[in-house]
C-alpha cells in the first residue's frame, strides 16, 4: 500500500460543546477524525497543534496564549522568526508554516492566521482559508520530511475572537478537509464558481 501524505488523524479540540457538536455533525463523514470537548493538555498523542493565529506571530491571546504558556516563549520566537524569514514581516490569512516546538512528544506547530490582527471576522471565508492552509502545510510536510506527522491538534477557527459563528466555523472547516481530500479536477468556471459559492455560503 502506497503511503499518502493526507494520510493523518485531525483531533478537533475546543472548550465550547456547541462548537463541538457541529464539528461533530458537519465531520461525520470522515472515520478519522474525533472531537474532544475540554483542553487540548488533556489530550496526551499529537505531532501537531495548531496555532489559530495573527500575521505577526504575536501569541498573547486566547489559544495562542494557552500554547504558548504550554511550549514555552521560545515557541513565540522560532514563530517570529520564521515569519520574518519566509514571510517578510507579515504572515498572510490562507498560509500556515510548520514550526518545531523543541518538544520531543508534540514537535511541530502549525502556525496558521485567521486573522492579520485580532478583529471580527464574521462574513469572510477566512476560516476555510487557514484550515486548507493547514492541511496542505501538514501534507507538503510529510511529502519532504523523515519525520511524518501523523496526528494534528486543531482548535476552533475563528471563534474567539474572530467571532465567526460555530456553525459556520464549523462547516467552514469541513469542507476544507472535504475539498483537501479530494481535490476538484474538473476546472472549468461553472464548477469553480459553484466551489466558491459554496466555499463563502453564497449559493
Amino acid at each position: 500500500m502506497n503511503y499518502s501524505p493526507k494520510k493523518f488523524d485531525l483531533i478537533l479540540v475546543d472548550l465550547q460543546e456547541k462548537l463541538c457538536i457541529n464539528w461533530k455533525s458537519e465531520f461525520s463523514a470522515f472515520d478519522n477524525v474525533r472531537v474532544h470537548n475540554g483542553y487540548f493538555q488533556e489530550i496526551s498523542h499529537y505531532d501537531c497543534i495548531v496555532s489559530p493565529a495573527n500575521s505577526f506571530g504575536l501569541m498573547d491571546g486566547g489559544i495562542d496564549l494557552a500554547i504558548r504558556n504550554y511550549f514555552g516563549m521560545q515557541l513565540q520566537y522560532a514563530v517570529h522568526k520564521v515569519i520574518l524569514k519566509e514571510f517578510y514581516g507579515e504572515q498572510p490569512v490562507g498560509s500556515s508554516v510548520i514550526v518545531e516546538t523543541a518538544d520531543e512528544n508534540h514537535p511541530f506547530l502549525a502556525h496558521t492566521p485567521t486573522m492579520r490582527v485580532p478583529k471580527n471576522i464574521t462574513q469572510t471565508d477566512n476560516v476555510y482559508n487557514a484550515m486548507f492552509a493547514m492541511l496542505r502545510a501538514v501534507a507538503n510536510h510529510n511529502k519532504s520530511n523523515h519525520y511524518k506527522i501523523k496526528t494534528v491538534l486543531c482548535p476552533g477557527l475563528g471563534t474567539a475572537t474572530g467571532n465567526v459563528p460555530l456553525k459556520e466555523a464549523a462547516r467552514q472547516m469541513a469542507l476544507a478537509y472535504k475539498n483537501f481530500l479530494k481535490p476538484t479536477r474538473n476546472l472549468v468556471w461553472k464548477n469553480l464558481i459553484h466551489r466558491d459559492q459554496e466555499i463563502t455560503g453564497s449559493k
